[in-house]
């Protein structure tokens, strides 16, 4: 149970988890043994919470779960680290776990940035020290939970990470395909298309938008399912669909229903490799 005025409890009202927690629930004696090392409370219970995934696709957390895990809680700093460091010893001024008060990575950026652990005195107390891929680093006299909560909240100030999305999210590590759906321009302008898109598919949430020389992309997503799409005409007039293999023609069925009320015609419907088993005339089982 996590109390209410707990810094996780404020991420998980603003951030809401997912309905299963990829790599977030494991044998925790066995980790820290592997480790060698207890680990934050705060970050157990954040594992449990959210698992493996990326919030607003800039932050993956690592979490000691799951042999399949490419993200892996692991102290591996120092192997992978330790040889540069002796030979630039003034791009690295903290020491690497298991080194005492060494730094320990719980969490990593898009760009290679690292979130990691002061690990001085007991975990409840170590520090958060961000440490960028051009050897800059800032450091925050907090956990991982209550960092995430200020960031959040925008009460953190960094130069190495990016700012917060206004409705941020968090998409868990779940498999997903992509289709590409190209569209013909129909007669409604592009802000009519997109409302009508959206009250199709509604509810949603806002992922971001992005606007330059009349080309647009607005990113969303269908909050029910999970699906996440992108409605664009900076790469042609098209429309990018994710989604679980499992709820392909799920997923299609609504997707040309809603393209339908758009009054646009379906050109094609491509893979990022080139085809795609979404056909205008597909059966139940997706396939023509």
């Amino acid at each position: 149970m996590i109390d209410a005025c707990n810094p996780l409890a404020r991420v998980i009202e603003r951030v809401p988890p997912p309905a299963e927690a990829v790599n977030g629930h494991g044998d925790w004696a066995d980790a820290e043994r592997a480790l060698g090392t207890r680990l934050p409370d705060d970050y157990k219970q954040l594992v449990e919470a959210y698992g493996r995934g990326v919030f607003w696709g800039a932050l993956c957390l690592c979490t000691p779960f799951g042999d399949d895990n490419p993200v892996r809680l692991e102290a591996n700093l120092l192997e992978d680290f330790g040889p540069m460091r002796k030979r630039w010893p003034e791009e690295y001024p903290y020491r690497f776990f298991p080194e005492p008060g060494g730094l320990l990575t719980w969490a990593v950026t898009d760009d290679a940035t690292q979130l990691c652990w002061l690990t001085e005195g007991p975990p409840e107390s170590w520090q958060v020290v961000i440490w960028s891929r051009d050897s800059d680093y800032e450091r925050f006299d907090c956990g991982a939970a209550a960092f995430l909560d200020r960031w959040i909240g925008g009460r953190l100030s960094s130069e190495l990470l990016p700012l917060p999305e206004p409705a941020p999210w968090f998409d868990a590590a779940i498999e997903r395909d992509h289709v590409y759906v190209r569209l013909g321009e129909g007669n409604l302008p592009y802000t009519e298309r997109l409302r009508i898109l959206r009250d199709a598919l509604a509810p949603t949430a806002d992922r971001g938008a992005w606007e330059h020389d009349g080309s647009r992309q607005d990113h969303f997503i269908v909050t029910r399912t999970g699906w996440q799409l992108t409605y664009e005409t900076a790469y042609g007039h098209q429309l990018r669909v994710a989604f679980p293999p499992a709820e392909s023609e799920t997923a299609r069925r609504a997707i040309l229903a809603a393209i339908g009320r758009m009054g646009c015609a379906v050109q094609s419907m491509d893979t990022i490799h080139g085809s795609s088993s979404w056909t205008p005339d597909a059966g139940p089982s997706g396939r023509p």
